[in-house]
């Protein structure tokens, strides 16, 4: 999403911070820390436009236009002065491809598309960049989000960050700066994006026709972005409501047609809110009424180092249905806890592996 003919900015809630970053700016590199879900990326290509747009004096504090000859190139993918960098998985579904980028052959010869920002890719970045610009604004690198950039991937960018060409700015974004190398991030100037107010994004779901929008902003701790892509996934607030029951019960069924990183995701937000509510405190991403009442913290305890450890390995080629149901199975048990002589519940990897 970027700013269109219309002048109108993608996300509403990216106004105040793209004003404020623009004003501040001062590094060729900026890191900004940010969830997706909150519309990160938006921001850093919003950002890019703004410094590519003719209409706006380089030295003034605008947002683009979107209806300059500049902006329309943006718009469509095609502007030369512009790299939007993501892992190969994202370029296919988002239409930012590189000029490494193998077209598509037969369904068989496909190569599944890697989720890292692999080191051929960063050098395709660091050629194009030191090359001279095309219509006399700047090169920019949009980075998303650089916790997908490897080791390899990283070291060859270092030199590029502390030794940029004349005119060459970039964008990168994260999550959790933290997980970076310290010496990506010490050439970096850091822009904190926050999440957007509850009552701003709430409105903006609902003018997107987002049902239950208030229950599924909830759900995804107040990220619209993802809030919406679970509404465009068929999980509105019922569906969202009955999955406690339903892993308690021991049924995985409500879980078909998930991509598997957001069943997981689903799971730990569940097993969060349990033992939330086991210590006393208020649930954050489901309704506590349809939460069920658990006092055994250790059996969630044990269910959720089982969770973490699949989650870091979410790249394994698992069989998904296996997996899944093995991490529903140990969920029941930690929400209805076995009489002691059966003993604890064994967690899903010892399940998977039997």
């Amino acid at each position: 999403m970027l700013v269109g003919p219309d002048g109108e900015l993608p996300l509403p809630w990216l106004a105040e911070p793209l004003v404020e970053t623009l004003a501040r700016q001062r590094a060729h590199a900026l890191l900004v820390k940010g969830a997706p879900g909150s519309g990160v990326l938006e921001f850093a290509l919003t950002l890019a436009q703004a410094w590519l747009c003719e209409s706006v004096q380089p030295s003034t504090v605008r947002r683009p236009c979107g209806h300059c000859e500049a902006c329309r190139l943006v718009q469509s993918h095609m502007h030369p002065d512009l790299l939007v960098l993501l892992p190969e998985e994202a370029r296919r579904e988002l239409g930012w491809p590189l000029t490494i980028d193998k077209p598509e052959s037969g369904e068989g010869e496909r190569k599944k598309a890697s989720r890292q920002i692999r080191i051929d890719d960063v050098r395709c970045a660091i050629d194009w960049i030191t090359k001279t610009n095309s219509r006399g604004r700047a090169k920019v690198v949009v980075l998303h989000p650089a916790e997908l950039l490897n080791l390899q991937s990283a070291n060859a960018l270092l030199k590029t960050l502390e030794e940029p060409p004349a005119g060459a700015r970039l964008v990168l974004t994260a999550a959790d700066p933290a997980r970076l190398m310290p010496t990506l991030r010490s050439r970096c100037q850091q822009i904190v994006l926050a999440d957007p107010p509850a009552a701003q994004a709430l409105a903006w779901l609902q003018a997107q026709g987002v049902q239950g929008a208030e229950v599924l902003l909830a759900a995804t701790g107040g990220q619209p972005l993802r809030a919406l892509e679970m509404s465009r996934m068929g999980v509105d607030a019922a569906v969202w409501t009955s999955l406690p029951r339903a892993v308690g019960r021991g049924q995985a069924s409500g879980f078909q047609g998930w991509p598997l990183p957001r069943s997981i995701d689903a799971l730990q937000r569940l097993c969060h809110d349990l033992l939330c509510t086991a210590a006393g405190a208020a649930p954050r991403y489901f309704p506590a009424a349809s939460l069920p009442r658990v006092t055994d913290i250790g059996p969630l305890l044990q269910w959720q180092r089982s969770l973490s450890r699949v989650a870091r390995h979410e790249e394994h080629p698992w069989s998904e249905g296996l997996l899944l149901e093995a991490l529903v199975h140990e969920a029941r048990a930690a929400m209805s806890p076995p009489p002691d002589d059966r003993g604890p519940a064994r967690p899903a990897f010892a399940t998977l592996a039997s």
